[in-house]
């Protein structure tokens, strides 16, 4: 046996490994933690309020900071979005038979770990989260200085687009069930009506960024680039007004629920 073998069947074991499948659930909750704050920071500005936080995932990180024992809760959340993003990982190598399930894998990973960077980088340097935002307006930024660079902007407007189509797909079909085991019917039908709508919203959010990302690559503005916070805002200047903004937070809400239902019963 090789060096490279003895090594990926270690690494094999180490992504099967109970301990992983503990941290991964641990991760699914600290995901509906996120989602839950974000859902309710929209649902303040939907009715004129504000909390002071920008309504996305680093906003929530920085609610969590503030609350007593809050370090501790976003070190539990931080190696549990550890371990969700090995097993990620360890689904697109061995997990996964199809190429698009294996690439939103990775992209799943990258999040988890772009979001364990923003709480371990607050809890080690004191050094606040970037909101998605500003992330969005420097990656659009990046992309104008690049050859063609309008061009490219257009594609990561029509990509963001084309991900809330997806994730509104997903929901409406429901194939978000297809790695959840959920025997008992009632607690099934609970679930699936959580997951579907978190997962319309999620992609209504998309496609307002990605709306706006667009608005800039026209204009040639990387400040007209937007994350979830502008995306959610933007919602409420639509003809439905601040009733869209606070279903979508309804929804966001909803999808919490949803993923506290994922540390339960989704496949490790």
């Amino acid at each position: 046996m090789t060096t490279t073998e003895t090594v990926g069947g270690a690494a094999r074991r180490a992504v099967q490994h109970p301990l992983l499948d503990k941290l991964a659930k641990v991760g699914f909750a600290a995901r509906g933690v996120l989602y839950a704050l974000i859902g309710l920071v929209a649902l303040q500005i939907a009715f004129g309020g504000s909390s002071g936080e920008e309504a996305d995932k680093s906003g929530a990180i920085h609610m969590v900071a503030e609350q007593p024992f809050g370090s501790v809760l976003l070190w539990i959340m931080a190696v549990g979005l550890a371990g969700l993003a090995v097993w990620q990982i360890g689904e697109a190598i061995w997990g996964n038979p199809k190429m698009r399930q294996r690439v939103e894998s990775i992209a799943r990973a990258v999040v988890y770990v772009t979001l364990v960077v923003s709480i371990t980088s607050l809890l080690l340097k004191g050094k606040e989260a970037s909101s998605t935002d500003s992330q969005s307006q420097d990656a659009t930024r990046a992309l104008f200085e690049l050859p063609g660079g309008q061009f490219l902007v257009g594609l990561f407007a029509l990509g963001l687009m084309a991900l809330g189509v997806y994730w509104i797909h997903e929901g409406w079909t429901e194939k978000f069930m297809r790695d959840m085991h959920v025997t008992e019917p009632k607690a099934r039908t609970t679930v699936v009506r959580l997951g579907k709508a978190g997962y319309i919203s999620r992609g209504i959010v998309a496609i307002a960024a990605g709306v706006l990302v667009g608005q800039a690559a026209l204009t040639y503005d990387p400040d007209r680039a937007a994350g979830i916070d502008d995306a959610l805002k933007s919602l409420s200047e639509t003809p439905m007004g601040p009733w869209l903004l606070a279903a979508v937070a309804i929804g966001l809400i909803l999808f919490a629920a949803y993923c506290f239902a994922e540390s339960r019963w989704h496949r490790t």
